[in-house]
């Protein structure tokens, strides 16, 4: 099995273990590291003896707190992104394998939209979310304004995307965002509980269920603008303007953005 920097991989019969493995930057991901998890989720829809994925952050404090701000503060272009999206799987729309996310602390940003990407999402009960790059001058275009009011409703998906609010655990299962709750400490054992359950159906099964569930759900109109999303108008103003340079520089000089809307 390759070597990897960013994440670890393990395998344990039919059911990959993918650990998001940056604990001393809260598991939040660079260009590299979307590089790097985009060929290990390649080799997972490659592999005929891999059945189910399950994917968390290493540590207890986050899942993933998404983009890398200091990292993107540095480069001071916008954000780029491999053919699968934020972590190699936020747009990977042709994988029919089921995908399970174990939040174990924070999801935030990208880490949020990751495991909205994936089918079942397990959160311990300390864990929160958040799309908060509106707070830093992004908007969270790498699956979270997409996938979020599908699971959940546009009004109450906006009243989160136009906040960067954070969402307890609690609140989230309310909301109808996750699969189920855990201890504290815990996500990763219940996701493994719910991959065995999985790993007890036909796999050929599972495949045929996921392909047309998020077919049926995220068509082909979907799928277009999710690509074509960088784009549009707003998207593009964002980009070329002042605030969206702001908010990685205010983040990575630990003081609050001066907005200037231009």
């Amino acid at each position: 099995m390759p070597t990897y920097q960013y994440c670890s991989v393990a395998r344990d019969g039919h059911l990959t273990i993918i650990t998001l493995n940056r604990p001393e930057v809260m598991n939040s991901l660079h260009y590299e590291a979307d590089l790097e998890l985009q060929s290990v989720w390649d080799d997972f829809a490659a592999d005929p003896d891999q059945w189910v994925a399950i994917v968390t952050g290493a540590g207890d404090r986050a899942f993933c707190t998404g983009n890398d701000l200091k990292a993107h503060a540095a480069k001071d272009t916008a954000r780029e992104f491999p053919p699968g999206g934020f972590a190699g799987l936020t747009r990977r729309f042709n994988l029919d394998k089921p995908v399970i996310a174990a939040v174990n602390g924070i999801a935030m940003g990208g880490g949020f939209e990751l495991a909205l990407a994936c089918d079942v999402i397990i959160a311990a009960e300390n864990a929160f979310f958040a799309l908060s790059e509106p707070l830093v001058g992004l908007a969270p275009i790498a699956g979270g304004v997409q996938y979020l009011p599908r699971a959940i409703g546009m009004p109450r998906a906006m009243g989160i995307l136009l906040t960067g609010r954070r969402v307890p655990a609690r609140e989230a299962m309310e909301l109808g965002i996750l699969t189920a709750m855990a201890p504290a400490s815990g996500a990763l054992e219940e996701a493994r509980k719910w991959a065995a359950q999985m790993l007890a159906c036909s796999p050929s099964a599972l495949r045929a269920i996921k392909e047309v569930a998020r077919k049926t759900l995220l068509d082909t109109n979907f799928e277009q603008n999710f690509l074509e999303a960088r784009q549009f108008p707003a998207v593009q103003r964002m980009y070329a303007g002042e605030d969206y340079r702001e908010g990685p520089r205010a983040f990575a000089e630990k003081r609050k953005p001066q907005w200037t809307n231009k």
